[in-house]
């Protein structure tokens, strides 16, 4: 590389004399363009954004006036000139730089405002063409964006509406930009063509359909900054879009651990959205219990009666409106966050009572929320698609003697949508809407079965009649005869066992109904 660079560089204010502005998003621009104006800043502008300002009354010379060539193909070559770069790559605190600029007629441009055009909001259209996305794709504001953040020395970059006010005060107070200033909209601005670049590069991936993606791409918003991680000394902080699918309208900031557990509390519940009223309670990211029934507070109930010390301190979702009833029955315990779709008046005035406690409405389905999950591990990442496709029993095959009742099916179903949100090894036992004992996370799945059968014999609960669940087939026959022996009289796993003939003659044996999914449900 033949350029030298400087020993060190400039830290002084920078004045503004001339401001080039082409933006898609004009929110802001009039105050803007004002501000400038009445600070002596000379305005250079483009097509739609030059007339806006004009529009107002300000002067404003056309970029074209600069280059002395006019915009051409429809608009797609506007800045990408000389005498506009020049402009903004100068290191006017380098001589023989501006020497150059004098030599050129190349006049500096010291501060830049560019947005790009709305690439992601385009290509989130259904049906949209290449032909229309690919025109959405900007050339111009991004080479601007990274000239002038590169020259942050000698150049102010705006990218984004939002940084106009504190601009505006510090222009108007000190009559100069910052070192500090220009430095931090540097960041925001490579941040910001960073993120672009990632949703065109990931679109194109999309397009030509390549699995796996060659390179993994994501760029996410700082949503929110944490006191601390699942620890105290563990710095932390989330980001995406989570208020785009919830509402903590009450209560303190939600914690990292409390966005793990609102995230498996979305998860399960939206396995009964368009199902009579359902509720799960959950603790560490694990159901302790779920019901479902012809009112949202029998289903609260029968959700507890599986584990009555769990829930103290856990979360409540629910699938419906949350009424005053159901309020009073949840509010017996101290529970640390509840979710629901509504909630009612009288149900907010009894909840809201408690300041500390986290009240959430949900506002759009994780189910629709895309089909990746991912795990980060040692040098990278894991990428998978998510398991959230609906349990469908028109897929699950009866392999046993007997056939499930109607009564039964219904219930294997309903563990079934249960134990693929459960920790693996993974059991669960149900019965009449109601999970009667989880066990989950354990090395074996006969100790997996183990705790379950005990936690309901510490609840009180009778598994004769239940049903159970394994999110993955059974390796041996022992753990079906076990199952029999606690009660249970039907079983839905996924198969696929070598001895899966050696299972299915024990669920025989015992005039057990099993169906087999097909389908398996890890969950590490």
């Amino acid at each position: 590389m033949s350029l030298k660079p400087l020993s060190s560089l400039p830290t002084n204010p920078l004045s503004i004399k001339r401001a080039l502005i082409s933006v898609s998003d004009k929110t802001g621009l009039p105050e803007l363009a004002k501000s400038l104006h009445n600070s002596g800043v000379e305005i250079i502008s483009t097509g739609g954004t030059a007339k806006m300002i004009k529009a107002e009354g300000i002067p404003v010379k056309d970029v074209s006036e600069i280059t002395g060539f006019p915009e051409c193909l429809d608009g797609r070559v506007k800045t990408l000139h000389p005498k506009v770069h020049g402009g903004i790559l100068a290191r006017t605190s380098h001589q023989p730089d501006v020497d150059e600029l004098k030599e050129l007629n190349i006049t500096p441009i010291e501060l830049v405002i560019v947005n790009l055009y709305p690439f992601k909001n385009k290509v989130s259209e259904e049906d949209v063409t290449a032909a229309e996305a690919t025109e959405f794709i900007d050339i111009g504001g991004p080479t601007m964006i990274r000239a002038a953040a590169k020259n942050f020395a000698h150049v102010s970059i705006l990218s984004s509406p939002s940084q106009y006010p504190a601009f505006i005060e510090e222009l108007e107070e000190d009559m100069a930009i910052s070192f500090d200033t220009r430095r931090n909209l540097a960041k925001d601005a490579f941040a910001h063509t960073a993120d672009y670049d990632s949703a065109i590069a990931n679109y194109f991936t999309t397009l030509v359909e390549e699995q796996p993606a060659t390179q993994f791409n994501v760029s996410l918003p700082l949503s929110q900054e944490l006191r601390y991680g699942e620890n105290p000394h563990q710095k932390a902080a989330v980001y995406g879009n989570q208020n785009d699918f919830i509402d903590c309208f009450h209560g303190k900031q939600l914690s990292f651990n409390n966005y793990l557990d609102v995230d498996a509390a979305l998860n399960i519940i939206s396995d009964f959205e368009t199902e009579e009223p359902a509720c799960a309670i959950i603790k560490h990211t694990i159901p302790s219990g779920v019901g479902v029934a012809d009112t949202l507070e029998e289903a609260y109930k029968k959700a507890f009666s599986t584990d009555r010390v769990s829930p103290f301190g856990g979360i409540v979702v629910v699938n419906q409106k949350l009424d005053v009833e159901t309020a009073k029955a949840i509010d017996e315990i101290f529970t640390e966050i509840i979710i629901a779709p509504d909630f009612d008046e009288d149900t907010l005035e009894l909840l809201t009572q408690k300041k500390n406690r986290r009240l959430i409405r949900i506002k759009k389905s994780v189910r629709g929320a895309g089909g990746s999950s991912y795990r980060s591990i040692f040098g990278g990442l894991l990428n998978q698609e998510s398991d959230l496709i609906p349990a469908n029993s028109d897929d699950f095959k009866v392999v046993s003697k007997r056939k499930p009742s109607e009564q039964e099916m219904k219930d294997l179903l309903f563990s079934w949508k249960v134990v693929r949100h459960i920790k693996s090894n993974a059991i669960v036992y149900a019965k009449d809407g109601r999970t009667l004992g989880i066990g989950s996370g354990q090395t074996s799945r006969v100790d997996s079965s183990e705790i379950a059968v005990a936690k309901a014999g510490k609840e009180g609960l009778d598994l004769k009649g239940s049903a159970i669940a394994s999110d993955a087939f059974f390796p041996f026959a022992d753990g079906v005869e076990a199952a029999a022996k606690a009660g249970a009289r039907a079983v839905i796993q996924p198969g696929g066992s070598i001895r899966d003939e050696e299972v299915i003659q024990k669920a025989d044996e015992y005039d057990m109904a099993m169906v087999f999914t097909g389908k398996r449900h890890f969950k590490h």
